[in-house]
Order: structure tokens, then C-alpha cells, then sequence
């Protein structure tokens, strides 16, 4: 098509560019030294739909409002390194009658089209999209491009025969890179299909004979290949030097932490080694970077949510945590810290480790070798004129002591304890040798946390539970007034019938009348009907709640609380 001539300026004016804006970019362009186009993109709250289309009118060429990731091709993205993609600003979209339309976003990249014309073979033609559209939809594109895990291992087998010598060097994005090393490729394959399908963890185990790689997707495992055992070597020493381990040490455990960029996420990895009878076990922690905390969020209902945001708001006090491992008291935390983090707030943590970066907070990470414990921190924390404290846990009676301490002269103390419901806190704490009554007057809260899958809303299907059935999870018939879901599997979900996971909670306020059942050393059972008593609702009348409402299943709910019984009588 021909070129237009009408100037730039008036072809954004006439698309809507407000006339203040263009004279802003103006400015813009002539204080760096570029073209009108980046200096206005280089305007806050600009529209770059509005810029794109004065573009395409400039050059003669379509406009696309918005990318269809599913209908992009695979096969033209692929060869095409990401780096490439962004740095030259370029998407190859689909082939339509003999030609390939690539999406761009500025006149700067058509010498890159001639390039992509040559390596596809045939012609090309350019369709404008917005600046913005074309970053989200290139980070789509390359991820649903990536290819799982066993097709990586499948090519691998015809590639390595008895050759596993790989260069091991880290490109900067794992999508970056087309023709990587194969063991290289089959890891990098690993973490994009992890982060892709929501796993948290990445299990790599070997036995006799075979090699098994499980991902942990909404806390349960599932296996999702299991390459030839001769390649073991060669993948965890792939991961040890991406993590910065040392590779000839194999017989003690080791820990590191990979930091990396998938599709232009950024992901922190946590990776520990632990020698086993047929070799060296690989256990990594997937964290996304970036990501928000808040309190709306985690799955509190509404009383639970307004009682707790009472509690953190106040000037001095225990609260506490408690939960297995997994049971997410860590997003609880920090989304309670995010709530309440103001400038005029002095918040400091205590972690083991940190797992993520929260902006106006110091986060101290300890370290055994070099007695930097829970209790040293704290008590150096105490010199730092703190108002807030997060001790990451409490683990021992001199991490306790000093969390009371803190407590008692003015401070507001979060922690964690690693126990099944929220009446045992404080029976834990008896245990560690702190008198009852300082229990008793230190704590504010406790709160107990599971977390439990979702049902898929693609999937789920209603059903009328049998009266057996709601007997076994303790309610009555009365309760349900319509139907319940159960799980049953789409390709929404990969089959799974869950998609993502939610918290269920019981909080535990401490009245006065509380403070004396625990002051005269009862036990926990005792704790809880007492609790009860008050109006607490359990973890498991909570997550029959969210059954009743369709968020998840009875199934789910009984897995995950089947600790959670106590006779009244």
C-alpha cells in the first residue's frame, strides 16, 4: 500500500489524541532526541489504541484492536528467539492464503519484517496493535508456545543418544532460546509447564531405574514425566548451576535459589538437594515476583475479615498463625502487613527464609551459621524502634520469651506456630515453658488456616448429597437448601475438576473469660469448647460453608480438616 501523507500529528489528532497530550509528546520527543510517536507514548495516561491507529493510517496498514492468543501459530513463534521478539518489536501471528501477518507496534520495525520474510519463506504483511497489546500478547504467545516437558524429553532421547554433554550456560528469559542445549531445554521446559500449570513445587527423585519428575499443583502431587535415569547427572547438576551449588558435592544437602524470567515474569526458584539411595533428590519452590497481598484475597469470610482487621490495627499484642506447612500463614501474614503498612509504621521481619520482597518493610533473613536465630534478630529488632514485628516462627522457648517480651512493652508481634488448630497455640506455648498467664495476657488472636482446592466453574456439577453423607461431615439436612458440586474434570482444569485454592479459618479471640481458662491450665479441648462457646466458628464449619456455597467439595473439605473433631459432650 501507498504511504499517506498527512503529517503525524494530525493524523493522532484526528484519532482523539487531545490536543494538551500531543503538545506534551512534543515536548517529550524534542527533550530525548526521538520521533513525535515516542514522545507521545512517553505521556502518562495516554491511549495507545489511539496511537496505533494514527500509525496504521500513517503507513497504510490494518489495525488489529486485540491478538486472539489461541489463533497464533506455534510453528512461526517458535523459531523466533524472545529476545528477538521484544527487542525488534515483532509477533509473527498466523499464515492467511500464502502469507504471514506479524503484529507490530511502531514504523521502527519493518527492516525486522524483511528478516522474518526470508526466514519463513514466503511473504509477510504487518498489522499495527497497540505498544502495550503487543508486550501482554508476546509473553502469551511464547508461553503457550513452549513445549511440555515430555515432548522436550521425547526429542531429547532422538538427539542425545549415549551423549549428555550439554553447555549449561543461562540465557536471560527460558523462552529465549530456540536451540538450547538439550538438557538445558528439557529444565527450562520444566519451569515454563510448572509456572503454566500453577505448580508450586518441582519434585526431580531417582530411583534404580527410572527417574521421576512430579509438579504439586494445588497441593496434591502429580507425576508428569519420568526421563531415562542416565540423564539424572546431567539435569541436577543443570539445576545446581543455575542455583549456584556446588555440582561435585553430592553427599550433603544443599540449598540455593535460582532467579530467572519466563515469558517475562520474573520467578524466584528455591532449590534444595538432599543425597538419597540412588542419588541426589531436587525439591524447587516456585515463587512469582510481584505479586499483591491483600486481605480480600485469601478467602476470609466476613465476620472472620472484620474482626481480624480490628485486631491488626491495634497498638501492642500477640498474634498468631498456626497452621501445617503449606496452609498459606505466610500470604495471611503478608497481606495483613500490606494492610497496614503506612509510612508512619515501622514494620520489621524475621523470616526463614524471605520469600518475598515487601516495599517499606525491613525483612531480615536468619542464619544459624552464624547465630543469626529467631531470638537474636528479635531482640536486636527491639533496638531498631519498632512498631510492628513479624517473627516468621516461633520455634523455641527463647523465641517465645522475647516475642512476650516485645509484646508487653508496646509493640504488635505476628507469628507463625506450626499446630492443627487454633485452641492447641496455646497449649504449644505452655509447652515451651511460658507461664499461663503470660499467655493468657500476651495474646491477642489466634488464628487457624487450611487451604483447600477450588472447584472448577468450567466442570463442576451440582448433586444432591445422601443424608449418610452429610452426617459423616456433621451437618444437617435443614442446612442445605440447594444443591451441591463435586468434581468431575475439563481441559479448563487439565482434568483435575480444581482450579486454584482458597483459605478456610477459625479465629480465636481472646475475651477475659478465655484469659481465665487458660490462666488455670486447661487443656486445649478445653480451650476449644470455650471457644466455641463464644461464637468461633471451627475450620471445618467454615469449609462446610464454602461447600454449601459451591467453592469446593465436602470431599476436599474432609481431606483437609480431618483433625478437626471434638466431642462435645
Amino acid at each position: 500500500m501507498g504511504i499517506r501523507r498527512e503529517p503525524i500529528d494530525q493524523l493522532l489528532l484526528a484519532r482523539g489524541l487531545p490536543l494538551n497530550q500531543l503538545e506534551l509528546g512534543r515536548a517529550q520527543a524534542e527533550k530525548a532526541g526521538t520521533d513525535l510517536v515516542e514522545g507521545v507514548r512517553a505521556v502518562d495516561g495516554i491511549d495507545g489504541e489511539v496511537v496505533a491507529r494514527a500509525i496504521a493510517d500513517a503507513a497504510g496498514l490494518s489495525y488489529l484492536a486485540r491478538i486472539d492468543i489461541d489463533q497464533v501459530s506455534d510453528h512461526l513463534v517458535r523459531p523466533i528467539p524472545l529476545g528477538m521478539s521484544r527487542e525488534q518489536g515483532v509477533l509473527p501471528l498466523w499464515e492467511r492464503n500464502g502469507v504471514v501477518e506479524v503484529a507490530i507496534s511502531s514504523h521502527k520495525a519493518m527492516p525486522a519484517l524483511d528478516d522474518l520474510r526470508i526466514l519463513f519463506e514466503r511473504p509477510v504483511r504487518p498489522v499495527v496493535v497497540s505498544a502495550e497489546h503487543l508486550r501482554e500478547a508476546t509473553n502469551k504467545a511464547y508461553d503457550k508456545a513452549s513445549r511440555s516437558a515430555t515432548d522436550v524429553m521425547e526429542e531429547i532421547d532422538e538427539e542425545l543418544g549415549t551423549d549428555i554433554d550439554a553447555d549449561l550456560k543461562l540465557d536471560e528469559d527460558l523462552l529465549d532460546d530456540p536451540n538450547q542445549a538439550p538438557i538445558i531445554r528439557f529444565v527450562n521446559s520444566l519451569f515454563t509447564e510448572a509456572i503454566k500449570e500453577r505448580a508450586s513445587d518441582i519434585h526431580i527423585e531417582p530411583f534404580e531405574k527410572e527417574l521421576s519428575v512430579r509438579f504439586r499443583i494445588d497441593g496434591v502431587l502429580y507425576e508428569r514425566v519420568k526421563p531415562p535415569a542416565r540423564l539424572h547427572a546431567s539435569i541436577v547438576s543443570r539445576v545446581k548451576i543455575m542455583a549456584g551449588l556446588n555440582i561435585a558435592e553430592k553427599r550433603i544437602p544443599q540449598d540455593g535459589r535460582i532467579r530467572t524470567r519466563m515469558a517475562g515474569r520474573e520467578i524466584d526458584v528455591r532449590v534444595s538437594t538432599m543425597p538419597v539411595r540412588h542419588g541426589e533428590r531436587v525439591v524447587m519452590r516456585l515463587l512469582e515476583k510481584g505479586g499483591v497481598f491483600n486481605l480480600e484475597g485469601v478467602g476470609m469470610n466476613v465476620d472472620v475479615m472484620r474482626h481480624f482487621r480490628k485486631l491488626i490495627q491495634l497498638p501492642h499484642g500477640i498474634i498468631i498463625v498456626c497452621g501445617p506447612t503449606g496452609s498459606g500463614k505466610t500470604t495471611t501474614l503478608y497481606s495483613a502487613l500490606s494492610e497496614i503498612n503506612k509510612p508512619d509504621l515501622n514494620i520489621l521481619t524475621i523470616e526463614d527464609p524471605i520469600e518475598y520482597e515487601l516495599r517499606g518493610i525491613g525483612q531480615t533473613q536468619v542464619n544459624p551459621k552464624i547465630d543469626l536465630s529467631f531470638a537474636s534478630v528479635l531482640r536486636a529488632h527491639l533496638r531498631q524502634d519498632p512498631d510492628v514485628i513479624l517473627v516468621g516462627e516461633t520455634r523455641d522457648r527463647e523465641t517465645a520469651e522475647n516475642a512476650i517480651q516485645a509484646s508487653l512493652t508496646g509493640h504488635l508481634v505476628f507469628t507463625t506456630l506450626h499446630t492443627n488448630d487454633a485452641p492447641t497455640a496455646f497449649t504449644r506455648l505452655i509447652d515451651m515453658n511460658i507461664e499461663p498467664f503470660l499467655v493468657a495476657s500476651s495474646l491477642l488472636a489466634v488464628l487457624g488456616q487450611r487451604l483447600v482446592r477450588r472447584l472448577c466453574p468450567v466442570c463442576r456439577e451440582p448433586y444432591h448429597p445422601s443424608a449418610v453423607e452429610l452426617r459423616e461431615v456433621g451437618i444437617t439436612p435443614d442446612r442445605v437448601t440447594g444443591p451441591l458440586y463435586r468434581a468431575v474434570g475439563c481441559p479448563e482444569c487439565n482434568g483435575k475438576g480444581y482450579q486454584g485454592r482458597t483459605g478456610i479459618y477459625e479465629l480465636l479471640v481472646v475475651s477475659e473469660e478465655l484469659r481465665s481458662v487458660v490462666t488455670s491450665g486447661a487443656d486445649a479441648g478445653v480451650i476449644k469448647r470455650q471457644a466455641i462457646a463464644e461464637g468461633m466458628r471451627t475450620l471445618r464449619d467454615d469449609g462446610i460453608a464454602k461447600a454449601i456455597a459451591g467453592d469446593t467439595t465436602l470431599d476436599e473439605i474432609m481431606r483437609v480438616t480431618q483433625d478437626d473433631v471434638i466431642n462435645l459432650d
